[in-house]
């Protein structure tokens, strides 16, 4: 695990490196603000960056991570709504044309959700994840009927099924579904194999992921 004065390196680099390469895109961005025309919903896990992943430039991709790469369905109850925030502002704000869900092998989020290894603990360790993956209840159990909870054909369905379900759950909200409708947005879901190096793509006809080249 990198070290803080192992990050400073990596910042020198950049600004010998990166920055003067990119220094116009940075100073035109900062006049111009961003308008990235993609937003990216993906999983907190540090071995799958979508900057990384899909070798992308700075102000390109507006990017959301958090556990599973969930999106909650829309709701107004008192909270703290980060996610949907996010969305209501690359969607309303910025108008991004398509919104990506993209999960990944091995999620640590999607395997407890399977096993239910964090339910029923409301305090201490555990509790803040437990009451996030039961975002997936609903995806979870055809999944466990028909795969069980355990081994990786079971978890690979699990991590497709999160996916579908953070899809159907953006489309709870009524200026998502509306410009789906329209045309003017694209939703789409994505599996990328950390094992492969392969993105998988949701074929919306069919249901199934396919790789892509």
């Amino acid at each position: 695990m990198p070290e803080y004065a192992e990050l400073l390196n990596g910042y020198r680099r950049f600004r010998e490196g990166v920055y003067p390469r990119q220094r116009e895109r940075f100073e035109q961005s900062v006049v111009e603000g961003q308008h990235p025309k993609l937003m990216i919903i993906g999983c907190s896990d540090s071995r799958v960056d979508p900057a990384q992943i899909f070798d992308v430039d700075p102000g390109e991709i507006f990017v959301v991570r958090n556990v599973a790469a969930l999106v909650p369905p829309f709701e107004k109850t008192p909270g703290y709504h980060g996610v949907s925030a996010a969305v209501e502002f690359a969607v309303q704000m910025l108008e991004v044309k398509q919104i990506l869900v993209m999960g990944h092998g091995r999620c640590g989020g999607c395997a407890a959700a399977l096993t239910e290894n964090y339910s029923g603990s409301e305090h201490g360790d555990g509790g803040f994840i437990a009451a996030w993956i039961k975002l997936l209840d609903e995806a979870r159990e055809p999944v466990a009927r028909k795969h069980g909870t355990t081994g990786r054909k079971a978890e690979l369905a699990m991590e497709f099924a999160a996916i579908r379900q953070s899809l159907a759950n953006l489309r709870t909200f009524s200026w998502v579904a509306e410009k789906e409708r329209s045309g003017t947005l694209k939703l789409r879901g994505a599996h990328f194999s950390i094992k492969e190096g392969v993105l998988y793509s949701l074929d919306e006809e069919t249901g199934e992921f396919l790789p892509e080249d």
